[in-house]
């Protein structure tokens, strides 16, 4: 048995990266022209375009979502986004389906599991109760103000000034940008929060 050199190896493997490439540029080209002449840069034209930030992880890749009355039907990296530069994962590529699901005629169809509307449950209660966005930040302001009241210390037990609260932890979102970060980050240490974590998974 003859023993393969490198060369030989990687000569082999670049004339068979060649032929596969001459192989299928024809079935790419053709796909690339029928997705204009088949109209996908058309209907995109008549779309919503709403620039946004994938929320999977913590890289903060820049999407283009598109849309129409109903639904998200479209979703393409933002070319110009610093981060990837239009580039996307599998997971930022299928964001669209966090708000849609194919039905059983394969059509899409916004996701019923979806929440449009904040949720709330009772202390003690088994059911969740629609809330208005109103009622929900009122309700949010008026907990973090009794909390921050009840557990703020000035000083600690060895007499030296703190100005905290530990009652009350801050998780941050992957969603968010810079400029939203360091603005949450100022609101969180002028209510005295030292408990900041971060969501952001890689």
């Amino acid at each position: 048995m003859n023993k393969l050199s490198r060369r030989e190896f990687l000569k082999g493997l670049g004339l068979g990266t060649a032929g596969v490439t001459l192989f299928k540029t024809p079935t790419l080209a053709s796909e690339s022209q029928s997705l204009v002449n088949g109209n996908l840069a058309t209907k995109i034209t008549k779309l919503k375009e709403t620039y946004t930030v994938c929320a999977f992880c913590g890289c903060g890749c820049g999407i283009i979502l598109y849309s129409n009355d109903k639904q998200v039907v479209f979703a393409e990296g933002d070319p110009d986004h610093p981060v990837n530069e239009g580039t996307l994962c599998t997971k930022g590529s299928s964001i669209a389906d966090v708000y849609n699901i194919v039905n059983k005629n394969g059509k899409r169809e916004i996701n019923p599991n979806r929440l449009t509307k904040p949720l709330y449950r009772a202390p003690g209660s088994t059911k969740w109760e629609e809330k208005s966005w109103d009622w929900t930040l009122r309700e949010i302001a008026k907990r973090i103000k009794e909390t921050r009241d009840a557990t703020f210390e000035t000083k600690d037990k060895n007499g030296v000034t703190v100005n905290r609260t530990t009652a009350i932890n801050a998780l941050g979102s992957a969603s968010l940008d810079n400029e939203e970060n360091y603005l949450l980050h100022k609101l969180f240490r002028a209510l005295g929060i030292v408990n900041m974590e971060h969501h952001a998974r890689l």
